[in-house]
């Protein structure tokens, strides 16, 4: 099978299949390669965190009205353990109805797959892709299929896969933070509604997302701990929570099936690693899950990559000046983005003193001046381009 599209998406998860449903009715010729079978239930047990611009674009994509088991977040309290200072932002004074949302990762996989399906968009299911070569003109792309080796050509490849398919040719930057998160569900006595929380702890960042009737969990720490505290039985896991968090939610009464993956920051290249070839989403960057920024800004990489392919005439498609203008708008809130998240776990991830007390000092003044809050509350929720 020999195929010309202008656009192939290697990866049809969600910010795969976002970019796809943003080119859908172009009189693009579009096509998604995705690895699983059709019709694959999602295994990932994960829970997205997505912020208010994240549901703007889903909206736009025409998916965000049939999503389901979506729990709001309109105010999110901000903490570290054993010292003063907090910052509390609320979504009435940033002027939105929420500040963002908690769904299960294959509800949002679901309805994108769903959508793509009654589009007329092109996929092939079961495609493992074995090679990817930059043309002169255009990007050729091997996969093997059923058993049988396929090739295809397209203007434009975006690789949205992950970024595995690339990594040894152009080794992406790799920090280690030394950290693995932990994830699971756990119901409490005191629910606060609608209010999630990020707790700063000398071990890592712990987080509670509101979801049903509980919270989902993200709970980092030192690689060894972490594998410790999967093998904690239910009490003791919950006392320990209690005693990492404290009282504000009241006491803890469950725990569901614990996870476990380990954190760093992954940055590919900043240029594109080969002509017609451009890296989406989490195989262009992958964040430490603090503030939850990571799925956001790949949303942002679609959509907006999406608009430079619908603004550029069919023959530049692919092409270096096209790819170029896409890095440039992409740049500041890709980096704005990077140093955020890195930031924050870099001084909040230790038990310094003088560190403590200066974060204190910041938490407060968050709290205390107004423009500072919706400054912090805008780049959560629609990145460092607005």
């Amino acid at each position: 099978m020999n195929a010309q599209y202008d656009i192939t998406i290697i990866g049809g998860g969600p910010v795969g299949a976002a970019l796809a449903l943003a080119l859908r009715g172009s009189k693009l010729k579009v096509c998604v390669l995705e690895a699983r079978p059709a019709n694959a239930a999602s295994n990932d047990a994960r829970a997205l965190a997505l912020s208010y611009g994240s549901r703007l674009l889903l909206a736009r994509l025409g998916v965000w009205d049939v999503l389901h088991d979506v729990s709001a977040i309109r105010t999110i309290h901000i903490s570290q353990k054993q010292s003063f200072g907090r910052a509390v932002l609320h979504a009435a004074e940033m002027n939105v109805p929420e500040l963002g949302y908690v769904l299960p990762y294959p509800a949002l996989q679901d309805a994108l797959t769903d959508a793509l399906q009654h589009s007329d968009v092109s996929s092939i299911y079961g495609a493992s892709v074995t090679q990817l070569q930059g043309e002169a003109d255009c990007a050729t792309i091997g996969y093997q299929q059923n058993g049988a080796q396929h090739t295809l050509h397209a203007r434009l490849a975006v690789v949205a896969d992950g970024g595995k398919l690339l990594a040894q040719q152009y080794p992406p930057e790799v920090r280690d933070y030394g950290q693995s998160a932990l994830i699971t569900h756990i119901t409490c006595s005191a629910p606060q509604a609608e209010m999630a929380y990020e707790r700063f702890t000398a071990q890592g960042p712990l987080a509670l997302l509101p979801f049903k009737e509980g919270y989902e969990l993200v709970w980092t720490a030192p690689h060894q701990v972490a594998q410790e505290m999967l093998a904690w039985d239910d009490a003791h896991f919950l006392r320990e929570l209690h005693q990492h968090f404290g009282d504000r939610v009241g006491e803890f009464l469950t725990v569901s099936k614990r996870t476990c993956f380990p954190l760093g920051l992954r940055r590919a290249p900043q240029q594109t690693p080969m002509p017609h070839t451009v890296l989406l989403g989490n195989a262009a960057q992958t964040l430490h899950p603090v503030a939850g920024q990571g799925f956001n800004m790949g949303l942002r990489d679609a959509w907006e990559l999406a608009q430079k392919i619908l603004d550029a005439a069919p023959e530049t498609l692919g092409t270096e000046a096209m790819l170029a203008a896409y890095r440039a708008h992409r740049r500041t809130d890709r980096e704005a983005g990077i140093r955020f998240t890195d930031g924050l776990v870099r001084l909040f991830s230790n038990d310094l003193p003088l560190v403590s007390t200066g974060r204190a000092a910041a938490l407060t003044a968050l709290d205390c001046l107004p423009f500072v809050k919706k400054f912090v509350a805008k780049r959560m929720m629609f990145g460092a381009n607005g």
